[in-house]
């Protein structure tokens, strides 16, 4: 993502900032212009301090869980992006509202992406297979909520956003990587595969690359479970869990493009250049001065990625973390993350 800047007074903005810490002016981000507006109050409504024009902030601002703006008139109490929620968990218990803004937040920057990649966002107010969220505490003595995907129904289990409790079950699964936005971009993967794939006529060439997708998810799962991942399943897959099922490799693999167009967005928006000083200075070295949601070829981008992820793992060595990006990326999963650039690319096509 994008650094932003206060339209006001030219301070740096960051995607969830509320108010300009340098001018004070109230602070929104406008979806349908994609940009930061500095507002000044003019009753139940706010005016664009620069242009003019009166938005209103969507109302879980109210709980300090968004800050995007909707237009004075608008017919909507929700943004774009809340409007995607089906249920939230009892906002009446601290420990939840808490974990809830979390999930917002990671929400907003993938609907930020989503937005960019110009991809389709319907919602169940528009059809009834749309894209929707259930974000779920676990029941007192019951079974613990499920982090998945139903019929374009994404369920969120309200316990990721509990750092412990996130990192307690990473490690449990013998995972490099779990995020809570991680989360949203992989099942989300499973909605676009719906739109994308299986309604945009492509099941053959997916097929092709990822599996066939009718082999019975019930068994896969089990079989994962006992037995876990081939012992060679790198060279093919980005991840263990993606060698489970055509779906799942689907999704995963989908979750890794969307990390890679937004971070590059974010070097790109830094102008950085990396020239390091080894051997290989050719093979490290790329200028990000490009935008990652427009280019054609996925080169452009796996081509930058790889010097980025170089620098990225070695700053978080320095610190004594561990790797932004633990992944190799091979030919055959580079070739998979093509097939979904093209998808993308398409859609972007056949829409304009």
């Amino acid at each position: 993502m994008r650094i932003f800047s206060c339209p006001s007074c030219g301070c740096t903005l960051i995607f969830e900032n509320r108010r300009c810490s340098r001018c004070g002016h109230r602070i929104g981000y406008e979806p349908e212009s994609d940009r930061m507006v500095a507002l000044n109050a003019a009753g139940n409504d706010w005016i664009d301090t620069r242009h003019g024009g009166q938005f209103r902030f969507c109302e879980n601002a109210e709980l300090e869980a968004c800050n995007w703006l909707l237009p004075a008139d608008s017919r909507y109490r929700f943004c774009l992006a809340c409007r995607h929620n089906r249920t939230v968990p009892n906002l009446n218990d601290s420990a939840n509202i808490n974990r809830w803004r979390v999930l917002e937040q990671a929400k907003h920057r993938l609907f930020y992406t989503l937005r960019r990649l110009d991809l389709p966002l319907v919602d169940r107010h528009t059809r009834h297979d749309g894209l929707a969220f259930d974000f779920l505490a676990d029941p007192p003595g019951g079974p613990r909520v499920m982090t998945g995907h139903a019929s374009g129904l994404v369920t969120i289990a309200l316990r990721e956003a509990d750092d412990v409790e996130r990192e307690r079950m990473r490690v449990e699964m013998g995972e490099y990587y779990r995020t809570v936005l991680g989360h949203f971009r992989h099942e989300t993967g499973h909605y676009f595969w719906n739109v994308l794939v299986c309604d945009g006529g492509r099941l053959d060439a997916c097929r092709a690359l990822f599996g066939d997708d009718r082999a019975d998810y019930a068994e896969a799962l089990q079989r994962h479970y006992e037995n876990g991942a081939p012992t060679d399943w790198q060279a093919d897959f980005v991840s263990a869990y993606a060698t489970m099922h055509p779906w799942e490799d689907f999704a995963e693999t989908w979750a890794h493009y969307l990390h890679i167009v937004d971070t590059l967005e974010t070097g790109a928006s830094y102008g950085l250049s990396i020239i390091p000083h080894v051997a290989e200075k050719a093979l490290l070295s790329t200028r990000i001065d490009f935008n990652p949601f427009a280019v054609e070829d996925f080169t452009t981008l796996s081509d930058a990625w790889l010097p980025m992820t170089y620098l990225l793992n070695s700053l978080n060595r320095a610190m004594g973390l561990r790797d932004v990006y633990p992944f190799v990326l091979t030919p055959r999963i580079l070739e998979k993350m093509a097939f979904i650039h093209r998808l993308v690319r398409d859609h972007r096509a056949g829409a304009a």
